[in-house]
């Protein structure tokens, strides 16, 4: 049992589910995928990419869904490119872009010029009219290496924003108590997280709903609309385009219900953790 159902108004042994879209604001397809699904399918919570080419028009169309920044240092298509929206020449990979692997982010970023970007990207969404509700990490780049982590649980608390965390089991793997650091500092997150490696969360998702725990539990998904453009530059479409079919078909949500589970975004984290 976890206290933060009960915080939320839930009992400790309710089952309660955030299911977010990743990436949007990358594309054109990623954008109507994650409003489809956010609109008309399960998921309850986005977050946006702030650096990618398709975040304005992103902006343009919110309509005061529950979504939260994406922080980005990585670019991973070769022949897709975004890069920082501060001067931070370490943050280049020399190719028009942020690096394409979180290893040559690690070894290459100066953290001065990660911390201003990645707060001037969290500003640029509020600028753009998001009333943003939680913060996250585009492939795990923060959340893995401890320095890099300070400046993630930074912005949390100065936004006072809840942030995506992996489950209490990966601390030893990764190597330092990252959920009890941000536990101290008043940050609020889910109790278990699913994880899925690389694009595709049907079966992660089905098997996690087929089992799902008490508490609070965040699940994700990249869902986008089938286009040539979404062909053109991702090897892993396919998986994206059949995200977005799993958010919107009927079996996910008969499996939720199926399970008790109970559906809410980041919000009432973010408000949560705000009274203190």
């Amino acid at each position: 049992m976890t206290e933060l159902a009960e915080r939320l108004g839930y009992r400790a042994d309710d089952r309660v589910v955030i299911l977010n879209c990743d990436d949007l604001g990358s594309c054109q397809a990623a954008n109507e995928g994650v409003y489809r699904a956010l609109r008309e399918g399960a998921a309850t919570t986005a977050t946006l990419m702030v650096p990618a080419p398709w975040s304005r028009a992103a902006a343009a169309a919110h309509r005061g869904e529950d979504v939260g920044v994406h922080l980005t240092l990585n670019a991973e298509y070769d022949l897709y490119r975004w890069g920082p929206i501060t001067h931070a020449p370490s943050l280049l990979d020399g190719d028009g872009g942020f690096p394409r692997t979180v290893a040559d982010a690690w070894d290459h970023a100066d953290l001065d010029e990660v911390r201003r970007e990645l707060r001037a990207q969290v500003e640029r969404a509020i600028l753009w009219g998001f009333d943003a509700t939680h913060l996250d990490s585009h492939m795990g780049t923060l959340q893995l290496r401890a320095e890099f982590f300070d400046i993630y649980l930074d912005l949390a608390v100065e936004f006072g924003l809840p942030l995506r965390l992996s489950g209490a089991s990966t601390e030893a793997l990764i190597g330092f108590p990252f959920r009890s650091l941000a536990a101290e500092e008043g940050v609020v997150f889910p109790d278990h997280f699913v994880y899925v490696g690389g694009v595709g969360s049907r079966r992660p998702i089905e098997e996690a709903v087929a089992s799902l725990p008490p508490g609070v539990t965040e699940m994700y998904v990249h869902p986008a609309v089938d286009s040539p453009e979404l062909r053109a530059f991702a090897p892993d479409w396919e998986a994206r385009v059949d995200d977005l079919d799993l958010v919107c078909g009927s079996p996910l949500r008969a499996a939720l219900d199926e399970a008790g589970a109970t559906l809410i975004g980041y919000r009432p984290l973010r408000d949560l953790q705000r009274a203190g």
